[in-house]
């Protein structure tokens, strides 16, 4: 390498997305006075492997909904929609078909796959893992942790739900997929509860400041657009080599807070980092609008709440 080549610098875009800094932009242009407050840790819960990985049994979590056709828009090109938004912890059978959305939350929509599912939810990559004999064996069920803004719901409603959920099934090792800024909140959330309870954890995502603002375990970090945090799409290669990367870290991190970046690269263009949420891109009349939207999703999302759960 050249000194020359040293010198020639990446974009200063080119870079991490604040999504903590961005959404908090946002919001304030929108009008929303108080600007959310993150949940943050000094002290990180860390449980090593209790024993090889090829000998333990592997659960998925994930923040995407199992498709209900009856909840309006939720493939490709779908505004965001409030109406398909999960409120209680589920499970369902690896065994049955799955068709996981990700409208109910936000993602980047310019810019991320909503076609693929593997790019949110990497069973498929998985399963060959555990074909492979890299993990002893895949629970019979994954897991679907709700988006909440709340972090008291979370960590003592939601968490204590999946780790009932997790133990039941005899689960050692857990892999975590968020989705949108509040759900990388939710699931580092959730990562921190597991590792508590002697469950070890790994989180796929693509926020890395919220995540590591937070403070978990292990984070695998994919510099992809929020929604596409397990693969790019239609692209086995990049499937198994991030989950391998996921896996890895699991048995090799040597002590809390360890990030690991993925070497994939989403474009070489890294302009597509400017869009999400970028108040700078936007007109009045398009602030306005969004105002508007977000007013109707916050009360729609409401109502859904508290028919769910009574609060």
């Amino acid at each position: 390498m050249s000194k020359t080549s040293e010198l020639e610098f990446a974009p200063e875009q080119d870079q991490p997305v604040r999504y903590m800094e961005r959404t908090r932009s946002y919001y304030l242009g929108l009008g929303y006075e108080n600007p959310y407050v993150w949940a943050h840790y000094l002290d990180v819960p860390f449980t090593p492997l209790k024993k090889p990985l090829a000998q333990s049994v592997l659960g998925l979590i994930t923040t995407a909904v199992p498709y209900d056709s009856s909840k309006g828009p939720q493939g490709k090109g779908a505004p965001y929609n409030s109406m398909a938004k999960f409120y209680q912890p589920y499970q369902q059978s690896i065994e049955e078909k799955i068709d996981l959305r990700i409208a109910h939350v936000g993602i980047d929509r310019k810019n991320a796959n909503m076609e693929d599912g593997n790019c949110w939810f990497p069973l498929e990559a998985a399963e060959r893992a555990a074909t492979a004999g890299v993990v002893g064996a895949l629970s019979p069920h994954f897991y679907g942790l709700p988006t909440n803004r709340s972090q008291r719901h979370t960590l003592e409603i939601d968490a204590p739900r999946i780790l009932e959920m997790l133990q039941a099934d005899g689960v050692d090792v857990a892999v975590l997929i968020p989705n949108c800024p509040i759900c990388h909140q939710s699931q580092s959330l959730l990562a921190r509860y597991l590792e508590a309870a002697g469950i070890s954890t790994v989180v796929m995502g693509t926020a890395k400041d919220i995540v590591e603002y937070c403070g978990v375990p292990r984070l695998l970090f994919s510099d992809f657009p929020l929604g596409n945090a397990a693969a790019k799409p239609n692209d086995v290669v990049s499937q198994d080599l991030n989950f391998q990367l996921a896996l890895h870290l699991l048995e090799s991190a040597p002590a809390p807070r360890t990030t690991i970046q993925s070497p994939l690269r989403w474009s070489d263009n890294a302009s597509w980092k400017m869009d999400y949420s970028n108040l700078e891109k936007l007109s009045l009349e398009e602030i306005t609008r969004l105002r508007e939207e977000a007013e109707q999703a916050r009360i729609t999302a409401r109502e859904l709440r508290v028919k769910a759960l009574g609060t």
